[in-house]
């Protein structure tokens, strides 16, 4: 079978349909499902069994087993960049990561885990091995202190990859308020006010001008499938298209795939100024090198996919 932790979040249950797409449903999906409303993601998807976050901890922390399993896709975490509670947020990103790193060993059971590009910072260079990183929050440090602490370790017979997405954005992401992604947040803007705002001139460039490499929620999913698939993918690799958009940009294609609106420009909070990534660019030259060859979903294309997509669910 195939484990996918968080998988009732945005990228865990888009890897749930796509693996049903491929035929697979000897799926055991993890999650913590006090939120609810999270269950839409999985409607539709076919599964062997589900099991609560805590519960799967247990069973781990007792080196309990569900059955044969082929790969562990780990993608859930705390990912909401305004929580603070340090405590909180190692728990959930970097113990727990330990404790199924550990599992995998035991058994020699390939993990496919989630970083992050946070681990980057305010930072502008985007290589795996860039020396010095220095995140801006603390979610960014929990997924860089996992990947140094696994880089020391003795992986055994368990091969293991992990993908520091960039900006990802597509379906299934509404459960996340205010951490979904730009995409949904400037649908949401328009739809009530005709209008999207971005931040004015900020860290040295123009009104809007700001920019990160967005890539779409099927190349993740496409990434994850293939370093499932790999006998020679491992190690730490950028997940991301490897070409930066401005926020204008992305508005402008909001707009399009909307067919109306406006960009209005607004002053950046005093308060995001030291904490705001005013620029992300994967390098992707460890992920085309280690084999992963698919192109990535153009920006505009992606955009006119995504809301196509929430249009059909009013």
């Amino acid at each position: 079978m195939i484990i996918v932790t968080g998988a009732a979040g945005f990228i865990g249950s888009s890897l749930v349909h796509a693996l049903n797409a491929r035929g697979r449903d000897d799926l055991l999906l993890v999650d913590d499902l006090t939120d609810g409303h999270k269950f839409a993601n999985l409607a539709g998807a076919r599964f062997a069994d589900y099991l609560d976050r805590a519960e799967f901890r247990r069973m781990i922390l007792a080196g309990s087993e569900p059955g044969a399993v082929d790969v562990v896709l780990h993608q859930g975490a705390c990912s909401d960049t305004t929580e603070w509670n340090g405590q909180y947020m190692l728990d959930n990103n970097f113990t727990v990561a330990k404790e199924l790193f550990a599992w995998c060993r035991a058994r020699a059971v390939p993990l496919v885990y989630a970083s992050s590009a946070a681990v980057y910072g305010a930072g502008s260079d985007f290589r795996e091995d860039a020396p010095d990183l220095r995140p801006l929050n603390v979610y960014g440090w929990s997924k860089l202190v996992f990947d140094q602490w696994l880089a020391r370790q003795d992986h055994g017979d368990a091969r293991v990859v992990g993908f520091r997405y960039f900006n990802v954005y597509g379906p299934r992401e509404a459960h996340k308020g205010r951490m979904a992604s730009v995409v949904h947040h400037f649908d949401q803007q328009l739809r009530t006010s005709g209008e999207v705002r971005l931040f004015a001139g900020s860290h040295g460039v123009g009104d809007g001008e700001q920019r990160r490499d967005f890539i779409h929620v099927d190349d993740v999913v496409a990434a994850n499938l293939w370093a499932m698939e790999s006998a020679t993918a491992r190690g730490v690799l950028n997940v991301g298209t490897g070409r930066s958009r401005s926020f204008n940009d992305l508005a402008r294609a909001v707009i399009a795939a909307r067919g109306a609106g406006r960009i209005t420009y607004i002053p950046m909070p005093a308060d995001l100024v030291g904490a705001y990534q005013a620029f992300t660019e994967a390098d992707v030259t460890r992920l085309r090198a280690a084999g992963f060859d698919a192109p990535f979903v153009p920006l505009e294309d992606g955009v006119a996919r995504t809301l196509a997509d929430l249009a059909s669910q009013d």
